[in-house]
């Protein structure tokens, strides 16, 4: 996965000075306090860096115009935000060597971390299927490992094997109540509603599952859809139109998409 240069060159940082406060990687790094706000986030994103504190986690998820101002203390009100200088450390994720087992090789898998990691996909997504690994950590085990596990997980009847997404080629697998969902949503009416989603949360499928532009998984990008068809995104601060809106329309969905949606999904994150 690629990451931007200041990400390479924050992420070199930690390597080489290990856990460092908000404050020392600013001074260390040399770089402005929301570009290294900006490449922790993304770091975040792809499983490589940690918070010693939830109030790290809190402080990229609370959108900016809400944050602290950096570098200006804690607020006197007691309803005050959490700002990013309030987290604790930062620091590399480290995951430990895997040890093989009696009577297995050091290339196979656990299968204890693959089932893990397939449940997990299940309960983020619904329905698993091959293209859904092009938004997950490089680290995750290889489609062909999360395969068999899933097939034998369907074997067991726990979860069912099927045709869910018309658009994607392959096996695809889902949970029963994912499956009950998707029949109710296929037979209830449209309803036009916008809802717009960060670039970090799961939902963000553009470009990978369902057309348009790739957005980055970075929590300042937006994605808007409308019944499930997704209709712009914000990348940068630049808008771009996926389906061609009348000026009505593309008015009230710029405002719809530039606003944070009440009750939308937060990042989750494989644990």
């Amino acid at each position: 996965m690629q990451h931007c240069g200041r990400a390479q060159f924050q992420l070199r940082h930690l390597k080489e000075h290990g856990a460092c406060f908000y404050d020392e990687i600013v001074e260390g790094t040399g770089l402005l306090r929301t570009q290294v706000e900006d490449a922790l986030a993304e770091l975040v994103v792809v499983g490589l860096v940690h918070s010693d504190s939830f109030a790290g986690l809190r402080a990229l998820l609370i959108p900016s115009d809400r944050r602290k101002p950096l570098g200006e203390g804690r607020r006197k009100r007691r309803t005050a935000l959490f700002g990013i200088e309030d987290a604790g450390r930062w620091a590399l994720v480290r995951r430990p060597a895997r040890k093989p087992a009696s009577g297995r090789g050091m290339d196979e898998p656990d299968q204890d971390v693959v089932e893990h990691v397939a449940r997990t996909l299940l309960r983020r997504y619904g329905v698993v299927f091959w293209r859904l690994l092009e938004r997950e950590a490089a680290w995750l085990p290889p489609w062909r490992d999360l395969l068999r596990m899933l097939r034998r997980l369907e074997a067991r009847g726990e979860i069912r094997g099927g045709r869910f997404v018309a658009s994607v080629t392959g096996e695809q697998f889902a949970l029963p109540e994912a499956v009950a969902m998707l029949r109710e949503t296929r037979r209830a009416p449209l309803a036009g509603k916008w809802i717009s989603l960060s670039g970090a949360d799961p939902v963000n499928l553009v470009g990978t599952v369902v057309p348009g532009p790739r957005v980055p998984a970075v929590t300042g990008n937006r994605v808007l859809y409308r019944d499930g068809v997704a209709i712009g995104t914000l990348v940068g601060g630049v808008t771009q139109w996926i389906v061609e809106l009348q000026m009505a329309e593309q008015r009230e969905a710029e405002s719809a998409l530039v606003k944070r949606q009440p009750g939308s999904p937060l990042l989750a994150y494989l644990s």
